[in-house]
């Protein structure tokens, strides 16, 4: 076990949200790149959230079998296309507002496996 010192920065106004451990913004992070994908089905789940959200839908995709860093990526790639904002956190997808059926052709034409879920 490394000794490591307890406690320090963060966040940051400039970078963002920092990494405990390698102590990078997050998106620079080098500690999680080594990290495999989360394990899983290998099935990429689409759904359409509004819980919480003061009515407003957003999709949410569950599931990819890639690391933080591909993610990411895909995040954005999903977001570009779809022409709206969202976020990545927690291993999912969220682009603002109800494309599920976008998402889940560009999903498909990028060779994944993909089900609709919650209804």
């Amino acid at each position: 076990m490394k000794n490591r010192p307890t406690g320090g920065l963060v966040y940051s106004t400039e970078g963002g949200r920092m990494c405990p451990a390698c102590r990078r913004p997050i998106a620079q992070c080098t500690c999680r790149t080594a990290l495999q994908p989360p394990p899983g089905d290998g099935i990429v789940r689409v759904l359409r959230e509004t819980k919480g959200r003061g009515g407003k839908a957003v999709t949410v995709v569950r599931g990819v079998p890639v690391d933080a860093g591909a993610l990411l990526k895909l995040g954005q790639d999903l977001k570009a296309a779809c022409g709206t904002g969202g976020t990545v956190k927690d291993g999912t997808i969220e682009v603002q507002g109800d494309h599920v059926e976008k998402v889940i052709a560009l999903l498909q034409q990028r060779g994944y496996q993909v089900k609709r879920a919650g209804g």
